[in-house]
């Protein structure tokens, strides 16, 4: 706390020395902006003193006060906000990947609540929630007019309890209500599996654990599939992922990079401008990689991925992502509390703000929604294809030895799981071709 309470110091001792030295006009220009500060503060003090005194009801003291203060945050941007101990404890908490909740990360828009996105494995994933839905009641009371905190506190609640969402959801054309039981979130930040040739990381938050859990499961991918020389390629999953710690980001984007700019952020001041370099070394030596996105893609996602694009280092597939172009810092304040506040917007490295804008990816993938009839066309029992192998006195081919028609069954099999994941996942199914068609340009050595 010392720490800040003289980097305050500094700054105030600064703004005396610097106004010691202008004259005439401009001097009477900051007086008279500061006897207007003073005087709003007096307004406040009078407002303040009226609500105590001749409220309907007996009011806190403190409540008022953090109550002003959030409302003055909150103000300024939809991400900027006042933390009281208790959330301050909790933000720690979820950094560190683990803690109690629905799993959604949400943000605020038109005065509703809206989903950013679910987290993978949650309760709020697997009952349905998606990226882009409006939640408008909970437990039957709307949150309209509420503060972001006030409408997640809102959600909280024991673990093990039920809630229900009223949930407004593009292209339908009736609100709906979800239960979902609240459980312990226990955030994987990276899970890695093998897709034929293809290694997949599902990267689904930036926390403490990001980068840790991406370097170590990459390499048990590679290990397990022989060798560097064994895979094509590399998806990178950022679809959904709510994005989370800058430095994470930036040490992922790193991993894939042998040198050049991943970020920089600018401030309200020029001299608080940072830009984040890349060092050299890339984990997969140069194999093609592909990026996936979507419109629950925020923040830090949305950094790996213009940093990767611009590089040219790898094919963004998918949505427009989220378009969350701005850096917030938290800061502690007296009393265990915490202030987090818009501080600087961040930039790719070809000079371009997400701002509200979003990546918009090379190629875009639509991910198709499930049909809800689709159970009842699959139980109608589809024609057999025939081939000439199926033919009464049909010749062999001898012209392939055993390994090799055992390779071709392989193949086959392959391509059949590929058909299958299609239905499944298109978009990450779609990636994956394309890594396939770039290893088949590659000539062989």
């Amino acid at each position: 706390m010392k720490k800040f309470a003289m980097a305050a110091l500094g700054g105030t001792l600064a703004g005396i020395i610097a106004t010691t030295q202008v004259v005439g006009p401009l001097l009477a220009q900051d007086s008279e902006r500061s006897a207007d500060v003073y005087e709003q503060l007096d307004l406040f003090g009078d407002i303040f003193e009226r609500i105590r005194a001749q409220y309907v009801e007996d009011v806190e003291s403190k409540e008022l006060i953090e109550a002003a203060i959030n409302g003055m945050l909150t103000s300024l941007d939809p991400h900027s906000s006042y933390l009281s101990p208790d959330d301050a404890a909790a933000m720690r908490v979820q950094t560190r990947g683990e803690f109690g909740g629905l799993g959604i990360e949400v943000t605020q828009e038109e005065g509703f609540v809206k989903v950013v996105s679910p987290i993978d494995g949650t309760p709020a994933d697997e009952a349905g929630v998606e990226a882009g839905d409006f939640i408008t009641h909970v437990d039957g009371e709307s949150v309209l007019g509420l503060t972001l905190d006030e409408a997640v506190d809102m959600m909280r609640g024991p673990v093990g309890s039920e809630i229900l969402i009223t949930v407004v959801r593009e292209g339908e054309v009736e609100p709906f209500d979800v239960s979902i039981i609240r459980d312990t979130i226990k955030l994987t930040a990276v899970r890695t599996r093998t897709e034929g040739d293809t290694v997949v990381l599902r990267v689904t938050t930036f926390n403490d654990q990001t980068y840790t859990n991406l370097e170590s499961g990459l390499a048990e991918q590679i290990e397990e599939a022989g060798g560097m020389d064994n895979i094509n390629g590399l998806v990178i999953d950022l679809r959904n992922n709510p994005g989370g710690l800058l430095n994470q980001a930036i040490r992922v984007s790193d991993a894939f990079l042998d040198g050049g700019e991943i970020v920089s952020t600018r401030g309200r001041q020029v001299q608080d401008g940072e830009r984040f370099n890349a060092t050299e070394g890339d984990l997969v030596e140069g194999k093609p990689i592909v990026v996936l996105i979507n419109g629950g893609s925020a923040s830090a996602s949305e950094i790996v991925a213009g940093a990767l694009q611009d590089h040219r280092r790898a094919i963004v597939v998918g949505t427009k992502s989220f378009g969350k172009g701005s850096v917030q810092t938290v800061m502690p304040l007296r009393g265990e509390g915490a202030m987090r506040l818009t501080t600087a917007r961040y930039y790719t490295p070809s000079g371009r703000s997400i701002q509200s804008l979003g990546v918009s990816p090379d190629i875009v993938v639509e991910q198709p929604r499930r049909d809800p009839n689709a159970e009842e066309e699959d139980e109608t029992p589809s024609r057999t294809s025939r081939s000439e192998a199926d033919l009464r006195g049909s010749l062999n081919n001898d012209s392939l030895s055993d390994d090799e028609i055992e390779q071709i069954e392989a193949d086959r099999a392959k391509a059949e799981a590929a058909a299958a994941l299609r239905e499944e996942d298109y978009q990450l199914a779609y990636a994956i071709d394309i890594l396939k068609g770039l290893s088949a340009l590659v000539p062989a050595e």
